[in-house]
């Protein structure tokens, strides 16, 4: 095939993938035409001439990540993947946005093969892509030989000016070029134009010199249709290894629509019937039929098929010799990779019995923490610049930090070997691409996340959590000073609605531990949860630790919900629930009230409501029966939400605003948060029966 012809059928495949988008938005009379048009071409030279993909196994360990932050976009993948050869039908282009399609409004992780992340929130997509290029230096520096290399691909990102805006990708950004993420490229898709008109109106900053600041390589492709440019600046952004990348390419957003390109009127919807006609005419395309595809354009894309079985045919093969020469690392590669834990990794958790007074749940977490870290090398994580107050790290195993920067002896650094071998990521102060690179680097693959900050500061991170959620990605929220109890930071510090506000997202398992044995069963939970996120809440203060001997066991949390004990074996007069640091008061209460009132009382330990509420009707029943009215919840926390279990009939000990300035003791006492409280609650509640 000469170059003339090479020319043409690239241009062909171009327009093939824009009038597949145009074609189905305009069928499902929603989406965004504008940027499929505009960047179709940087699209098809990626996807042709650089990304080594499997459309076979789109699960395949070494493949290349793409990850379209720019999610609006949608139809450009779907059309991608269904023209490269995925189990993604033309069919299932016809059904765009429709109900149970394989091609949702935004793309979304495990909806569609070959999607790696769910996008759409602008910006979440660079954060997952940089936890994605982090994951793979971190697992090469770990895996890879000097004769031998198994992991060694890129990550690429589709990004456009609504991406850039967002704060996410400042935090992100900057650490990626801290970081010196080589092998991450991001195709910035700068067609100046944002759903509310010209980025004139708000975004004028000077991209490439921000990125440079950040430590970033920076091209510029002035012709957003120029496939040879575009190839070239890909090529050189593969050869720059020691500084992540971003190439801005001039796109005209909607390109080829005579009455809407280059406006925001393209951006969020269909071209309009007549419309559609004069941008096929425009760009010599046939009106009829839609959804055309020509057979030699689909017969090129659909080499990609056959590559892609060529490319993991031959990582297999290393892998296998990989496998003779380095048997122990191979099977520890494949198991981690899998998703496996450890054979015997729960032998490692640490026991707690009463011969301490009391500990924080922070400081228990700390302790899994060291207990998991030396057999468990897949736990890789951090805080938000809070380890040495959340206690979330893995003490001597390495900072994650560029390769080749030696040893260093910083103060705040968790102590080992600085390298990409280091499982101790160092986020700074940024919360919210700190949950969001997790998110790349659970999907990536091999590791299993952890971050950490005060669990006030969970807000700032709020919108990286629920797509984890969306997803069910398995990263794990490590939150430290729980409540009120933080004291005398006072209300900024103190969270007050963040349970209720976590519970309510789907997906997610909110666990709040009661002592030092229920710590270590939350843990438990996490790790084994692999199905989604999981948030550990855990206390400032110390905790007394209950005698197990005396109480039910603790492994009970695995279940969500348990009596914790109760007066009598007769049914209950009064079921009290209690959480964290709370039910050491329901349980005073409880026995004040048994003792001097002669009332039967049941305490309930209600650490996860999401498990308690996934267990079978007649386990739920069992722990709170329906025929006992007087109920009393204890929480340091806002009250809404508690009627679930409470009932109208019960009543809830907690928070009705922010917390103060104060020692902990004080707060609980001046909010009413008493064991006194509880007794005059129940009194009231049972004389009113």
């Amino acid at each position: 095939m000469d170059n003339n012809d090479k020319t043409r059928l690239a241009k062909l495949s171009i327009n093939t993938l824009r009038f597949l988008a145009v074609d189905a938005i305009q069928n499902a009379k929603s989406g965004h035409p504008g940027l499929p048009m505009g960047g179709a071409a940087m699209a098809y030279t990626l996807w042709t001439k650089h990304l080594r993909h499997n459309p076979s196994d789109p699960d395949w360990v070494d493949r290349d990540r793409f990850v379209l932050s720019a999610g609006h976009g949608s139809m450009l993948i779907y059309s991608l993947l269904h023209l490269t050869g995925y189990d993604f039908s033309l069919d299932d282009i016809r059904a765009f946005r429709t109900w149970g399609s394989k091609a949702p409004g935004h793309p979304e992780f495990d909806v569609t093969p070959g999607v790696e992340v769910t996008t759409g929130p602008l910006g979440q997509g660079i954060g997952d892509a940089v936890g994605m290029a982090a994951a793979e230096a971190h697992l090469a520096a770990r895996y890879n030989q000097a004769d031998i290399k198994v992991v060694d691909h890129y990550t690429y990102v589709l990004a456009g000016d609504g991406d850039l805006m967002e704060g996410i990708s400042y935090e992100a950004c900057s650490l990626a070029g801290h970081l010196q993420l080589g092998k991450l490229i991001v195709l910035y898709d700068d067609n100046r134009i944002s759903l509310a008109g010209s980025t004139k109106l708000s975004f004028t900053e000077d991209v490439e010199k921000r990125f440079e600041s950040s430590g970033w390589h920076v091209q510029h492709v002035e012709d957003g249709n120029d496939v040879d440019a575009i190839d070239r600046a890909i090529s050189f952004a593969k050869e720059e290894l020691s500084r992540p990348s971003i190439i801005r390419i001039s796109t005209i957003i909607g390109y080829g629509s005579p009455g809407k390109q280059d406006s925001a009127s393209c951006h969020g919807s269909p071209l309009g019937v007549e419309e559609v006609v004069a941008a096929k005419v425009n760009l010599d395309w046939p009106v009829e039929p839609e959804f055309f595809v020509p057979e030699d354009v689909l017969k090129h894309m659909r080499g990609a098929v056959e590559r892609g079985r060529k490319q993991e045919s031959e990582w297999k093969t290393t892998f296998e010799r990989y496998r003779d020469v380095y048997p122990e690392s191979a099977s520890e590669f494949e198991r981690i990779m899998g998703g496996q834990l450890p054979a015997d990794w729960e032998s490692a958790l640490p026991e707690f019995g009463d011969s301490r007074k009391a500990i924080s749940t922070r400081k228990v977490s700390e302790a899994v923490f060291q207990a998991l870290a030396p057999g468990m090398p897949e736990l890789m994580g951090g805080t938000a610049d809070l380890n040495p107050s959340t206690l979330a790290w893995l003490k001597g195993f390495g900072d994650f930090q560029p390769a080749g920067t030696g040893s260093e002896d910083l103060s705040g650094a968790v102590g080992g070997e600085w390298s990409y071998r280091g499982q101790n990521v160092h986020f700074g102060v940024r919360e919210h691409a700190m949950g969001a690179i997790a998110n790349g680097m659970a999907l990536h693959g091999g590791i299993i996340p952890f971050v950490g900050t005060f669990f006030v500061f969970s807000d700032y991170m709020r919108p990286s959590m629920r797509i984890a959620a969306l997803m069910g990605a398995r990263v794990i929220y490590v939150f430290s000073h729980d409540s009120i109890g933080v004291g005398e930071d006072g209300p900024t510090h103190q969270p007050v609605e963040h349970l209720m506000s976590l519970r309510s997202m789907p997906g997610l398992a909110v666990i709040r531990p009661a002592d030092a044995s229920e710590a270590v069963e939350a843990w438990r939970s996490a790790l084994l949860n692999d199905k989604g996120p999981t948030a550990l809440v855990f206390s400032r203060q110390d905790i007394p630790i209950l005698d197990r001997s005396k109480f039910a066991p603790a492994d009970d949390l695995q279940r969500g919900g348990y009596t914790v004990w109760e007066s009598s074996d007769s049914t209950p007069d009064v079921i009290l629930i209690g959480t964290g640091s709370e039910l050491q008061i329901a349980l005073d209460a409880g026995k004040s009230l048994s003792e001097k009132d002669g009332i039967a009382v049941r305490v309930v330990s209600l650490p996860c409501w999401e498990l308690f509420d996934g267990q079978p009707e007649d386990y739920r029943e069992k722990v709170l029966p329906s025929s006992v009215k007087v109920r009393v919840a204890v929480e340091a926390g806002i009250k809404l939400g508690w009627e679930h279990y409470v009932g109208l009939d019960g009543a809830v000990i907690g928070m009705d605003g922010f917390g103060a300035s104060a020692p902990a003791s004080v707060l609980y006492e001046k909010f009413g948060i008493t064991v006194q409280r509880v007794v005059e609650t129940v009194r009231k509640l049972v004389k009113n029966v």
